[in-house]
């Protein structure tokens, strides 16, 4: 019996809208600047969508890039899992909604929460979809639109999100794609990055803004992405320096450089796109990894570690080879 095993096809992005700078940002009221952005994050611009652009309206561009890069069409494609923390409605899923934007019917259509890290969960558990025969042909996306939920009074947090979608073909293959992955949370952390609100009797119970202590995010990341990237390695039975790149989370340029050096990788070997496009949550691993393909910087044979952490707290990594 030939072993199955699933393979990155094709990749795709989707940004809104021109980019937002800091000193446009500085221009619309905000009590900060370009300099204070850059220093603390690295971020010198975002992405922000229009009101009436929701996730699976970024979504559905995205995985229509990514689905032309695999070469399928509609039909193929026998799974759909969004990686959102922005959805639509309530119900129905985000996944549903893109389903019917592309004309995919049939397979299962459905979405993955986990924050930052929605996308390597969703990825993770498309891989599995495929390994046991569940699924030919995935299409996985992170797709936010975080302006929404965003204090837009609260420097601290407002300058760091911007909205996007990243989408990623997954197909069926005998030659290994995807090498091994890792998923972890610890719910007792959930105070600490959040949005401690919920819909009640059609009016908003607590708060519906992002909150979060930079400090004790930026401890736990550094920490548990060190932690997941040795793990995921040495399941595939490789060292860390036979990884190429480094693709993790675009939260801030801090929380990238310093999980590189714990895991002695140089700089040139980190993607790093969140300068361009700020922390877009789920979207943010794909969006580095569709334009690191695009350039060039990625390719064939090239192995890459995808890794993420987001509120829950959740975090988990993937290594796979181009």
């Amino acid at each position: 019996m030939v072993q199955r095993f699933s393979r990155v096809a094709g990749t795709g992005s989707c940004l809104p809208g021109p980019p937002i700078t800091n000193d446009d940002l500085v221009a619309r009221g905000i009590d900060t600047s370009d300099a204070w952005i850059t220093e603390r994050t690295g971020i010198r611009a975002r992405h922000l969508a229009d009101a009436g652009q929701t996730a699976s309206a970024l979504a559905e561009p995205a995985a229509r890039v990514a689905m032309a890069a695999a070469g399928v069409g509609p039909d193929d494609v026998d799974l759909v899992i969004v990686a959102t923390s922005t959805p639509d409605f309530v119900f129905p899923s985000t996944a549903c909604l893109l389903q019917a934007r592309l004309g995919v019917r049939g397979g299962a259509a459905f979405d993955v929460q986990a924050v930052c890290s929605g996308f390597v969960y969703a990825l993770a558990t498309a891989d599995l979809f495929v390994r046991t025969g569940q699924a030919r042909c995935a299409l996985v996306v992170g797709t936010e639109v975080f302006s929404r939920i965003l204090d837009w009074k609260d420097r601290a947090t407002c300058v760091l999100f911007g909205d996007g979608a990243g989408a990623v073909v997954l197909v069926a293959d005998e030659r290994p794609g995807i090498l091994a992955s890792a998923l972890h949370a610890d719910g007792s952390q959930a105070g600490i990055l959040c949005v401690p609100g919920a819909i009640a009797g059609g009016g908003v119970i607590g708060d519906p803004f992002l909150r979060m202590d930079g400090q004790a995010v930026f401890k736990f990341a550094v920490r548990v992405l060190d932690e997941v990237a040795r793990e995921v390695v040495a399941k595939a039975g490789i060292d860390i320096a036979a990884v190429d790149w480094l693709i993790p989370h675009q939260a801030n340029l801090r929380i990238l450089n310093a999980a590189a050096r714990k895991l002695g990788l140089p700089a040139e070997r980190v993607g790093v796109t969140v300068d361009r496009h700020g922390n877009t949550s789920a979207a943010s691993v794909p969006l580095a990894l569709d334009a690191m393909i695009r350039d060039g910087r990625i390719r064939a044979g090239h192995r890459v570690l995808l890794e993420a952490v987001g509120g829950g707290f959740t975090w988990g990594a993937i290594l796979l080879e181009a």
